[in-house]
């Protein structure tokens, strides 16, 4: 299966083609305000549900340059069990696109009304932790900081056809940082 398959196999509903360029904005201090209102969005649909809520990826980051979706990651029992969560996230405007049983039983919502990315995974994943050491790492590091926004900016700048293939051809310089990251936090 070619990758484009693959990502179209995990899309609930249409994959959008991109066939542009990356658009990338200087950071803003709206993103924490526009995280907090979903936070609060998702608390109030699924209350004790929420065992974990985060404001991850660029967004979440000062001073680094992002394309302006916030991205969030909320941990649930079990992510698989799409009936425990998902009628309340849609009952609350939200939309699953994204269906990734092989991969960390990974969903993904798109927003009512703000553009963001809301990653689904079951509490205690790894895939969690590497996300917050990457995201805390970057707000701690200048130079891996600099380092990442370079990378963005470079690649940023090439069409793709889908955003996707944006973010997977990161994926290099984001082990090559969380590798640091892991070994900093070794270290102490």
């Amino acid at each position: 299966m070619t990758r484009e398959e693959e990502m179209q196999a995990a899309h609930v509903g249409v994959m959008r083609v991109h066939n542009a360029p990356i658009t990338l904005m200087e950071y803003s201090d709206e993103w924490p305000t526009l995280f907090s209102r979903e936070a609060d969005r998702v608390r109030a649909a699924l209350g004790e549900r929420v065992l974990m809520l985060e404001h991850v990826g660029s967004t979440s980051v000062p001073g680094l340059a992002a394309k302006p979706i916030i991205d969030v990651i909320l941990a649930v029992a079990d992510s698989a069990d799409e009936p425990a969560y998902v009628p309340a996230m849609e009952s609350a405007g939200y939309v699953l696109r994204i269906r990734e049983p092989e991969w960390n039983q990974h969903r993904l919502f798109k927003g009512p009304d703000t553009d963001i990315n809301l990653h689904v995974y079951s509490f205690g994943c790894p895939e969690i932790d590497k996300i917050l050491m990457f995201r805390d790492w970057l707000r701690s590091n200048d130079a891996d900081r600099d380092l990442y926004e370079r990378t963005k900016r470079e690649l940023a700048q090439r069409t793709w056809k889908y955003v996707q293939d944006y973010a997977d051809s990161k994926t290099s310089v984001v082990e090559e940082i969380v590798a640091r990251a892991r070994a900093a936090r070794d270290r102490r």
